[in-house]
C-alpha cells in the first residue's frame, strides 16, 4: 500500500469532512431525491400515525427527525450541486428557523397552523428538545450521502 504525502492526506481529510462535489459534472440525482422525499414523507406520517405503537418519546422525537430528514432531502433536490456540509447547514438553519418561528403567535400564522398541512410544516409549539432531533435527522441524511458517494464508482457522478 502506497504511503500518501501530507498534501494528499490533507485533501482526503477535507473531502471526508466537507464532501465536495467534483467541479462541473458532479450533482445529486433529482429523480432519486424526489423518491427519497416521497418515501420519507410516507415514513414520517406512518411513524406518527396510530398504526405504529411506539413509545411516546420515539413517536415525538422520531417524527421530528423524519421531518428534518425530509427537509434535508428536499433541499438536496433543490440544490443538487452544493456540498453535503452546506446542505446540512442550510437544512439545520431552516429546521431551527421553523422551530423558533413557533414562538411567534399572530392570528394570520396561527390560522395557517390551524390547517393540517400548515401544522405539519410549521408545527405549533416551540419545544427545545426538537432541535437535537432535527440535527439527528439531518445527520442521518448526511451519512446517507457520504456512504452513497463512497460506494459509487468515480465516473464523474456524485451522489446516488
Amino acid at each position: 500500500m502506497a504511503r500518501l504525502s501530507a498534501e494528499e492526506q490533507e485533501i482526503q481529510l477535507i473531502s471526508l469532512v466537507t464532501v465536495l462535489p467534483k467541479s462541473g459534472a458532479a450533482r445529486r440525482s433529482r429523480l432519486l431525491y424526489l423518491f427519497l422525499v416521497a418515501g420519507v414523507m410516507v415514513a414520517g406520517l406512518l411513524w406518527r400515525s396510530r398504526f405504529l405503537h411506539l413509545p411516546p418519546f420515539l413517536t415525538k422525537y422520531g417524527g421530528d427527525a423524519w421531518w428534518a430528514l425530509l427537509v434535508f432531502f428536499g433541499f438536496g433536490f433543490l440544490f443538487s450541486r452544493i456540498s453535503t456540509l452546506r446542505l446540512s447547514i442550510i437544512s439545520i438553519c431552516f429546521a431551527w428557523a421553523i422551530e423558533f418561528s413557533q414562538l411567534y403567535h399572530a392570528p394570520w400564522i396561527d390560522s395557517i397552523r390551524g390547517m393540517r398541512l400548515g401544522l405539519l410544516i410549521l408545527g405549533s409549539t416551540f419545544n427545545w428538545p426538537d432541535l437535537p432531533a432535527y440535527v439527528c435527522g439531518i445527520a442521518l441524511g448526511a451519512w446517507f450521502e457520504i456512504v452513497s458517494m463512497r460506494m459509487k464508482p468515480a465516473r464523474g457522478g456524485f451522489i446516488p
